[in-house]
């Protein structure tokens, strides 16, 4: 049985604000805690209410159905049953082990060991090697250098993340996207009825140079009631490196041209965040059609680019 309801008491969980943390934050692996140092608080603490070692705090913390760590706000049924926020959602205000209806009791008591506790950053397995009192802790994971990146293919909602190199052979190999080496470039786009603009009309090219790899985009949709064409380019690394790099655009036709530079962004910017910034180069339909030559049946864009470091 968790912690009895001497150290615990009911209290309306709209009245207790827990700074910018949100319920999917609010666990964290069991790995972490074993790997963790205690603060002489806890210590002192676990002695004072019976807690013999570390493997004990581990079982009281512990949420019965995800398994992970329990962190504020920590909930309990009135027979004293604890569970974390995240799953008291998920199991419909029924304890999952007696079945009584949950209520909005909190466990004060353990939620001062939990906010007690220095913890590793999550991502320390990937390099991350800082230790945090838990909220610091949450702050900084979601901005920690050393977490995963998302896949940056655009062309379906892929939920694979990972390290570059990683992510780099799950394009070639997944999504069969085109790799192709080199700071030059000249992407091809040709499209029938072009009367036609839909959101899935998009290509992604990967370029590796200078070490490194990019992304570039090349995709026709609804700017508002306007059909487009945008090409952008994104950096396969974090923004700090990504400002690095500067690069330029440009698309034209019948003694036209169309031209863009700018930095890459970085794909912790998602592929929708950057499209909908319109930090790109934008081809509306009318000046598209007229650089392929005015026909209004078939779509030639060549767009060529360059990618430069800055010293």
């Amino acid at each position: 049985m968790s912690l009895g309801g001497g150290f615990c008491k009911e209290m309306i969980e709209s009245h207790v604000t827990y700074g910018d943390c949100d319920a999917s934050s609010a666990t964290t692996s069991n790995l972490e805690l074993r790997n963790s140092p205690f603060k002489k608080g806890v210590l002192t603490l676990s002695e004072n209410i019976g807690i013999a070692s570390n493997n004990d705090v581990h079982e009281l913390l512990e949420c019965p159905v995800c398994m992970n760590l329990m962190y504020p706000p920590i909930h309990q049924c009135p027979s004293g049953h604890t569970l974390c926020s995240s799953c008291k959602a998920r199991v419909h205000n029924c304890c999952p082990t007696c079945r009584q209806e949950l209520g909005n009791i909190r466990c004060l008591a353990l939620e001062k060991v939990a906010e007690s506790l220095d913890l590793p950053c999550r991502y320390q397995l990937l390099g991350c090697n800082d230790i945090f009192p838990y909220y610091s802790k949450l702050k900084h994971e979601k901005n920690c250098k050393h977490r995963p990146f998302s896949c940056p293919y655009a062309g379906a909602e892929c939920s694979v993340t990972g390290d570059i190199p990683f992510l780099v052979m799950h394009l070639r190999d997944d999504h069969k996207v085109d790799m192709h080496d080199g700071s030059t470039f000249n992407h091809r786009y040709v499209k029938s009825n072009p009367q036609e603009i839909e959101n899935a009309t998009w290509m992604l090219t990967v370029f590796n140079c200078f070490g490194r790899q990019f992304c570039l985009h090349f995709e026709a949709f609804q700017l508002g009631m306007a059909p487009v064409y945008m090409a952008f380019l994104r950096f396969m690394g974090d923004d700090d490196e990504a400002k690095q790099f500067t690069y330029s655009l440009e698309v034209g036709g019948n003694g036209r041209r169309l031209m863009w530079q700018g930095i890459p962004r970085s794909i912790r910017d998602s592929h929708r965040k950057v499209r909908d910034s319109q930090d790109g180069l934008i081809i509306q339909r009318n000046l598209a059609l007229f650089f392929s030559g005015g026909s209004r049946q078939e779509l030639k864009l060549k767009v060529a680019g360059r990618i430069w470091k800055e010293n």
